[in-house]
C-alpha cells in the first residue's frame, strides 16, 4: 500500500483559544497520532471495510469513535479516492448536526479516522426499535437536517445519501450526519454520477440527468415519510417497480398522516428539482414550526 494513502487530506482545525488543546494541524513540532495514543473500548459498529470502536486518548481521556479501515479492502474495491474525498470533506465541516472528523492517521495495514462519539447511537436502530417516530421527533430531525444541509450546500457540498443508516444521535438526541462516503464537493454543484440508496434515489439520478444539490431535498422528503410511516414511500417488491414509482412520484399517504406532514413531504418529493421546497422554506414550514423541538446542543468539550 502506498504510504501516501491519505497524505493530501486536510484535517480539522482546533477551536481557537482552547487552552491545552492538542492541535490537529500537522507541524514539524507535533508527533502524528498512532494507535498507541488510544485506549480501545467496545465495538460501536461493523462495516465492509473495517470496524468502529469506542476509544479515548490516553493523554487526557477524551472520548472518540475510532473508525478502523483495512487498506487492502479499500484498495481491492478501488476506493482510495473516495475515502480521501470523504476525509477532506468531513474534516472541514463544523456544524452541531454533522459528526466531526477530528483527524486521521494510518499504519502499514490500516487507516484510522478519529471521529466525534455520538452516545445515542444509530438513527436506523432507533427507528427499528420503535418502527415509527411521532411528529415531534420527526419534525425535529428534519429541521436539524435541513439546517445542516443548508450549511453543506453553502460550502458547495452535496451529501447525496441521506438515509437513517447514515445518521447518528448525539448526547441530547440531536441528529448527526455521519457518513460522507457518497458526498461530493463541487464548485458548480452539478453532477452526473449515480449513487446513493435505491429507495432514496431521486428521479434525475435514475434517469442519468445532470443534477445538483436539490437531490438532498428529495432525500429529506423520503426520510420524513419513512420516519412517520416506518418504510420509504416508494418501497416495492422489485427494483424495477421501485424505479417506476419514483419516476411517477407515486406517493401514497396513509390516512393516519397529518395534513401538515403530507404538505411538507409532497412539496419535497417533486419530479422537477426546481419545484422542490428550498431548505430555508423547510425550516419555516408550519408543520415544522408547530412540532419541532430542536435545541442546539451545548458546546461540547474539545480535546483536539
Amino acid at each position: 500500500m502506498n504510504t501516501r494513502f491519505l497524505e493530501h487530506s486536510s484535517v480539522a482545525s482546533p477551536p481557537a483559544n482552547q487552552k491545552g488543546s492538542q492541535t490537529l494541524q500537522p507541524s514539524p513540532q507535533m508527533r502524528r497520532f498512532t494507535i498507541d495514543d488510544f485506549e480501545i473500548g467496545r465495538p460501536l459498529g461493523k462495516g465492509k471495510f473495517g470496524n468502529v470502536y469506542l476509544a479515548r486518548l490516553k493523554k487526557n481521556h477524551f472520548i472518540v469513535a475510532l473508525k478502523v479501515l483495512f487498506k487492502s479492502q479499500i484498495e481491492k474495491e478501488g476506493l482510495e479516492h473516495q475515502l480521501r474525498r470523504e476525509v477532506e470533506i468531513q474534516a472541514h465541516l463544523q456544524h452541531p448536526n454533522i459528526l466531526r472528523l477530528y483527524n486521521y492517521f494510518h499504519d502499514a495495514r490500516r487507516v484510522y479516522l478519529i471521529l466525534e462519539y455520538a452516545p445515542k447511537g444509530e438513527l436506523y436502530k432507533a427507528l427499528q426499535r420503535s418502527h415509527t417516530f411521532d411528529e415531534q421527533r420527526t419534525a425535529t430531525i428534519i429541521e436539524e437536517l435541513a439546517d445542516a444541509l443548508i450549511y453543506c450546500h453553502e460550502k458547495k457540498v452535496i451529501h447525496r445519501d441521506i438515509k437513517p443508516e447514515n445518521l447518528l444521535l448525539g448526547l441530547m438526541g440531536e441528529v448527526k450526519i455521519a457518513d460522507f462516503g457518497w458526498s461530493v464537493h463541487t464548485p458548480s454543484l452539478r453532477r452526473r454520477t449515480t449513487c446513493g440508496t435505491l429507495d432514496y434515489l431521486p428521479p434525475e439520478m435514475i434517469e442519468g440527468r445532470t443534477y445538483d444539490e436539490k437531490v438532498d431535498l428529495w432525500c429529506i422528503g423520503v426520510l420524513c415519510y419513512e420516519l412517520l410511516v416506518g418504510n420509504p414511500p416508494f418501497e416495492s417488491a422489485s427494483t424495477s417497480e421501485t424505479y417506476r414509482r419514483i419516476l411517477k412520484v407515486d406517493l401514497r399517504f396513509p390516512p393516519s398522516m397529518s395534513s401538515g406532514a403530507r404538505d411538507l413531504i409532497s412539496k419535497l418529493l417533486r419530479f422537477q428539482p426546481l419545484e422542490r421546497l428550498p431548505l430555508v422554506r423547510v425550516l419555516e414550514h408550519p408543520w415544522i414550526r408547530a412540532h419541532s423541538q430542536r435545541v442546539l446542543p451545548p458546546s461540547v468539550q474539545r480535546a483536539f
